[in-house]
């Protein structure tokens, strides 16, 4: 098919997205233009809805509004005004057609700002735009009365704005403290950010605002609490953010959630306590967002699978917006100015798709993404508006993305090479906020002498009244350091470190260390386990099962789903305890690594899991509760009921379970002969254990938790 054709006195260039008329040339949407092409394929004759559906959004499922918005664009850039319809017909119920005619080029000449062509073509233009525009008093109230006609149907839904490429080169921190800040959004008139600051290097925080002309900074909450993210109502009046409780009588989880408001104005007064206006206590909820039209939407999950709900202020009430019955709702990002919601799911199919929702439900477009080399197609993505452009921005670390409404990627320059996350565009559209910092943890290795008092594991006190960090690191850097393992009848520990600038797969002998893997950026490690002989490791990295043996050789195992998280190795058997993400939804499966072969253990949302020496599985829920496999059903380990701590995961030696408790004590349990102790205790810096032999212990600790709020711009 050729890829530039005539159609009048418009010149239409495929391969450019163009068209042109008296040297005036419109760029237009890939599609729009694979809608006319279909049209002039077929010049004169009507082509149904479901034949242009079909060919344009191939393996796509979008709704007829998507083509009608395809048709105004075309409208509008050949001067159809849809009432007269001098070049596109409309077919009540049937479809659509060209009336003009088509004249197909295979070669032509494109300058600048000119096409060339010969006189005879020229004078062929000349005489086929006269005769389609013999009717000047007509033409010219068609184009009024589609005018009026756009702005009743709504100017948002049927002419996008033209899409102008994404460039930063300027950063600024806007909360250059020793604290950590995130969640930071602007306020709806951009005035303000508002940020949480955490406590110290706990997980409770306050809601502060910052002018961005005085620089002041005023305190929002009066108390502190586990806030989350935020979101301003149209008006810029209030905000609304979730707080997090544990609840009082644990049923189908362990924390319960409030949906809670603030008045912005009174609070920049003086810090208020929140106003209570919904109570979630058997069900998951994050992310509220608040509508134009003043309800609040909340992804909302029950058992593995999330759904998107819009809770009515004035009714009291929720209703469902979006739920699939195959597949996951990943994310969900909200445009005041188009009042347009973006859904990024997982469908039946295992792929990613864009969908836009009106405020009511209704889906506008469905899209599957297509990821570009540079992101796995297993990396999800957590998107955010870009209130000028139609089309929504996302980080996967050290690189920045934008999504088209089309599922289109596309890399915007950055001018750093530090992670960053979570970018906020301004109101303006020019400057994004970003979330920047390391999170800085290091690995600690102790003897472990279980005949000692409890407090032979606590560390010493420089001060009263508060606890210094005195553990003495294994591997010191000022990036983050995790997950180190002994290396079975070896003197290794493995680890994985960000040293280097990504997350790598290191080993140590405890003077040298060496970098085993050479995974590319943004790569994240879920899980690493050695062989049971110490030669190798396999390791959970972007998504992927990765055998890497000592010399730095690999062998990839290639499962159908993405693995979310690796839990234990069984080298033995060759099978492998994961969480794998099966068509959106994260199900806890054994893998059978000889055979490729997959097994579904049960349907609960676990935390962590390991196999004892003598082959017994012991598994962590989201309650906190430890379960071992019965004859018939899985029993929950009594002694254990509370020793869930903050902490997923547990450690096993033979037959042993170790693991840290909410009161940062360390303690064992005998599988064999169902005894309890606690063997000391640990710092409020300790994050985890990862690892215990008969001699030694490994933990991973918290240095520092920095994080800042910085601004992107351009200079343009």
């Amino acid at each position: 098919m050729a890829k530039q054709y005539w159609i009048g006195g418009f010149f239409i260039d495929v391969s450019r997205n163009q068209i042109t008329q008296n040297n005036q040339t419109q760029t237009l949407a890939p599609k729009a233009l694979a809608v006319l092409t279909c049209l002039a394929e077929n010049q004169g004759k009507v082509v149904s809805h479901e034949t242009i559906l079909a060919k344009v959004w191939q393996n796509t499922v979008v709704s007829p509004n998507t083509l009608q918005r395809s048709i105004a664009q075309l409208r509008k850039a050949l001067g159809d005004d849809g009432v007269g319809q001098i070049y596109i017909k409309t077919h009540a119920k049937q479809g659509y057609s060209l009336e003009s005619d088509v004249r197909w080029q295979d070669n032509y000449t494109l300058k600048t700002d000119s096409i060339e062509t010969s006189d005879e073509t020229d004078k062929d233009a000349e005489s086929i735009t006269q005769s389609n525009t013999s009717k000047p008093a007509l033409a010219a109230i068609s184009i009024l009365t589609g005018i009026i006609i756009l702005g009743i149907i709504g100017y948002q839904y049927l002419e996008p704005r033209q899409t102008t490429p994404l460039t930063f080169d300027t950063l600024r921190s806007l909360t250059a403290t020793d604290d950590k800040e995130f969640d930071a959004g602007y306020t709806p008139d951009g005035q303000y950010i508002v940020f949480h600051r955490y406590l110290d290097k706990q997980c409770i925080n306050k809601l502060w605002a910052k002018n961005l002309e005085t620089q002041q900074e005023f305190q929002l909450t009066k108390d502190w609490g586990a806030y989350g993210r935020h979101s301003f109502s149209k008006d810029g009046k209030q905000l609304v953010f979730l707080a997090t409780e544990a609840c009082h009588e644990p049923t189908t989880q362990r924390n319960c959630y409030d949906l809670v408001n603030l008045d912005f104005e009174q609070a920049l007064e003086s810090p208020q306590q929140p106003n209570l206006m919904l109570q979630c206590e058997n069900s998951q909820v994050k992310k509220p967002m608040w509508l134009n039209n003043n309800a609040i939407t909340l992804m909302q999950r029950n058992s593995n699978r999330w759904k998107l709900i819009s809770y009515s202020i004035d009714q009291h009430e929720s209703t469902d917006l979006y739920a699939l019955e195959e597949g996951n709702l990943i994310d969900y990002a909200y445009s005041v100015t188009d009042d347009l919601i973006a859904l990024i799911t997982i469908k039946g199919d295992g792929n990613q798709y864009i969908e836009l929702l009106k405020p009511d439900g209704s889906i506008l477009s469905s899209h599957r993404i297509q990821n570009p080399q540079e992101i796995p197609k297993s990396q999800l993505i957590y998107p955010a508006f870009d209130p000028l452009n139609e089309q929504l921005i996302f980080s996967t670390g050290r690189q920045l993305f934008s999504l088209s409404y089309e599922g289109d990627i596309a890399k915007i320059n950055f001018p750093i090479t530090d992670r960053m996350e979570l970018p906020v565009f301004h109101p303006d559209g020019k400057r994004l906020l970003l979330i920047k910092g390391p999170y800085d943890n290091d690995i600690v290795q102790l003897p472990l002498n279980q005949k000692e008092e409890p407090s032979s594991l606590k560390p010493t006190q420089q001060q009263p009244f508060e606890q210094s960090l005195t553990y003495t690191s294994f591997e010191r850097t000022n990036l983050g350091e995790d997950h180190a393992m002994f290396q079975p009848g070896g003197e290794l520990i493995a680890f994985w470190s960000e040293r280097s600038g990504e997350e790598q797969l290191w080993i140590s002998d405890g003077n040298h260390s060496q970098q085993l893997t050479q995974f590319p950026i943004d790569t994240y490690i879920r899980g690493i386990d050695w062989a049971a002989d110490g030669q190798s490791l396999l390791v959970s990295a972007n998504n992927v099962l990765t055998q890497v043996f000592l010399d730095s050789s690999q062998k990839h195992f290639p499962l159908e789903y993405p693995v979310v998280r690796l839990f234990h190795w069984d080298s033995k058997n060759n099978s492998a305890l994961l969480l794998l993400r099966v068509k959106g939804v994260v199900k806890f499966m054994e893998y059978d690594l000889n055979n490729a072969k997959t097994r579904e253990i049960n349907d609960k949302i676990i935390l962590w899991a390991l196999k004892s020496e003598d082959g017994q599985l012991i598994y962590k829920d989201h309650l906190g509760q430890f379960w071992h496999p019965g004859p018939v059903e899985d029993k929950v380990i009594e002694p254990l009921t509370h020793q869930g701590g903050k902490s997923k995961s547990f450690v096993m030696n033979g037959n042993m379970i170790y693991a840290i408790n909410d009161e940062q004590q360390l303690w064992s349990y005998d599988l064999q002969n169902d005894t309890f102790k606690i063997l000391g205790e640990v710092g409020k810096e300790v994050d985890y254990l990862t690892d215990i032999n008969q001699t030694q212990l490994l933990m991973t600790i918290q240095v520092s938790a920095k994080k800042e709020v910085v601004e992107l711009s351009s200079s343009d």
